[in-house]
């Protein structure tokens, strides 16, 4: 691996677990009315191209991080649905 690669990997390390205080804080509170469902339905899509261009690319650090983004994104937007208060809550 060479330094741009490393450098490529650790910058998607960095914006993948930017999630994971949201992940943590919605599991202890049992709750997601403060989550967008929308924003992470356009995060994933994002995500999943990325992974797409990353394919195509060939390129390791693109291709894991946001594989690595998209699990968390789709593990949030269950949470959103799961902590959901018999319809007080919106989905949006």
């Amino acid at each position: 691996m060479d330094f741009i690669e490393g450098l490529g990997l650790a910058a998607g390390i960095c914006t993948s677990s930017a999630i994971i205080p949201q992940l943590v804080t919605t599991i202890k509170k049992k709750t997601a009315s403060e989550v967008s469902a929308w924003m992470f339905i356009v995060l994933l899509t994002g995500n999943a191209l990325w992974v797409y261009y990353g394919i195509d690319k060939k390129d390791i650090p693109i291709i894991s991080t946001n594989i690595f983004t998209l699990l968390l994104n789709v593990t949030m937007l269950i949470l959103k649905f799961k902590y959901k208060k018999d319809g007080n809550e919106q989905a949006g």
